[in-house]
């Protein structure tokens, strides 16, 4: 039994690190003592150790302890063990390399699609879609694959930004890239706003937080769905 919170950002302007998903990641580990973080996305070069520490400190508001996977001799078993899994923010790219490195890909997937609880924000969340290409990552390092763990049917586009009117720069937008990625791919896409997560649980798939995500899906018109939406039928 699938439950997974798949995040657009561990951080909105003016709180701190998870700060406004707090109350929600209560309830979600509201069984759960301790989680395993995967920190292998490394934003900004952050040591494992450090990381670590930031993802304890916002868990400790809500009792709940944080350990990295990086302190384990066996990161497929500590895996296999843990009652609850939080993958941070980062690159995408380095993120999803050190998964395949260390032969975590396939059993991630399997211990969440079996129902450990999961949380991703950012690279996080990139990772639980078809693949990773929809990323706004640079790729500072080639992984084995861009294929992802494929918890849902779609891919998925944080820190979704719509185009700003008053803005002078010319180059492409965040749709304008999305609708160059179905050129060649035809899996939808969801672009979540800051602020904004799924709630993937069993079969259903729904958008909550504040704002609209945005919908991209193969020779359709993009479209705006509301929070509270159910998400499951797009394949």
């Amino acid at each position: 039994m699938k439950n997974i919170l798949i995040a657009s950002t561990s951080t909105i302007h003016g709180s701190s690190y998870l700060e406004y998903i707090l109350d929600d990641l209560a309830t979600f580990f509201k069984d759960t003592e301790e989680i395993l973080f995967i920190p292998y996305a490394r934003p900004g070069g952050i040591f494992y150790d450090d990381y670590t520490k930031t993802a304890q400190k916002a868990f400790s508001k809500i009792n709940v302890r944080v350990k990295g996977i990086h302190t384990f001799e066996n990161p497929i078993e500590a895996i296999r063990n843990a009652k609850g899994i939080f993958t941070g923010g980062g690159n995408t790219f380095i993120l999803i390399n050190m998964l395949y490195k260390n032969n975590l890909v396939e059993v991630l997937r399997e211990v969440v699609n079996n129902g450990t609880h999961y949380l991703g924000t950012s690279a996080g969340s990139n990772i639980c879609g078809l693949t990773i290409r929809t990323t706004n990552d640079m790729p500072i390092i080639y992984p084995p694959s861009f294929d992802a763990l494929k918890l849902v049917p779609f891919n998925i586009n944080p820190h979704y930004l719509d185009p700003d009117i008053n803005s002078k720069h010319m180059g492409e937008t965040r749709e304008t890239r999305i609708k160059e990625f179905h050129n060649f791919n035809t899996q939808p896409v969801i672009g979540l706003r800051e602020g904004s997560w799924l709630h993937v649980k069993n079969d259903s798939i729904l958008l909550k937080g504040k704002l609209s995500a945005r919908v991209f899906e193969v020779e359709k018109a993009p479209y705006e769905v509301e929070s509270g939406t159910e998400l499951n039928g797009l394949k």
